[in-house]
């Protein structure tokens, strides 16, 4: 497993109102709070600060809660989708999953855990592309992923 990426001292940063442009998530979907830099069509860093207030803790599991997995690979995949989408050719479009290869999830995230997300697009073929992504909480990692994303125009 690769080291992950480290924020440059003169990053690019996104606020949630800027990836909210960029991205078509919202509520209870949009799983990246923050783009803490990114370099666009390559990789970015985001950050989701998990709470207890999450919808998903109501089912899973309201006495022990565990963010589920399936969300953590969202996370990541909406990390990517920054990076991809950032590109001025693929504004407006959308990234959907392809596949998903070598998910080995690590470490349960709970309530109060800070997540830092790192998706880096290693290789694009067209509209289909690969990103190789991490999660991260207090320096351990969570989950690792390939992550497969084909990019399609937006419904109007």
């Amino acid at each position: 497993m690769a080291e992950p990426r480290t924020v440059r001292e003169n990053a690019n940063t996104l606020s949630s109102v800027q990836i909210a442009e960029i991205l078509p998530h919202r509520y209870p979907f949009a799983l990246v709070d923050r783009v803490l830099d990114y370099e666009p069509g390559q990789w970015a860093i985001g950050r989701k600060c998990v709470t207890r207030n999450e919808e998903f803790f109501n089912g899973h599991f309201p006495a022990q809660p565990v963010m589920p997995g399936v969300l953590l690979l969202e996370a990541l995949a909406q990390t990517g989708a920054v990076a991809a989408l950032s590109l001025p050719e693929n504004k407006g479009k959308l990234a959907l999953f392809g596949g998903i290869k070598s998910a080995r999830f690590r470490k349960q995230v709970i309530p109060g855990d800070v997540l830092t997300l790192h998706c880096e697009l290693v290789q694009q073929h067209g509209a289909v592309g690969v990103g190789k992504a991490s999660a991260w909480v207090d320096g351990k990692c969570a989950v690792t992923a390939e992550l497969t994303f084909v990019l399609t125009d937006a419904a109007e």
